[in-house]
């Protein structure tokens, strides 16, 4: 069964520094791409950064030089590094894969960046 769990999410204040994590079981780990996305209620969900098996990655504009991908194959883990945070970065943040052909989601973390 493939699990992805997410960890790491709170209020915080604008500025600040979070770390999400994202563990994962069923999949073999560094062979898959792996993705993080955010969603506001009511818009559509945004593809945040992404990492390759090879840690090559890739941000959204609006994250770029303020948010860090990485990967710990012994770990089975992605994390999200979010330094400098804003207001509208405040969102449910999802880790994502797709294991041989199918789509898997974590349950979300909810980041709230207020005063």
């Amino acid at each position: 069964q493939v699990k992805l769990v997410e960890s790491g999410g709170g209020l915080d204040q604008p500025g600040s520094p979070l770390r999400l994590s994202c563990t994962t079981s069923g999949i073999n780990f560094r062979e898959n791409a792996m993705k993080w996305y955010r969603q506001v209620p009511g818009e559509q969900r945004e593809l945040v950064a992404e990492i390759t098996s090879d840690s090559t990655t890739n941000y959204a504009d609006s994250v770029k030089g303020r948010f860090t991908i990485s990967r710990d194959n012994a770990k089975n883990t992605v994390y999200l590094q979010m330094d400098s945070l804003k207001p509208e970065d405040t969102a449910v943040y999802y880790c994502y894969t797709n294991w041989k052909g199918r789509p898997y989601w974590g349950q979300g973390t909810q980041v709230t960046v207020a005063p």
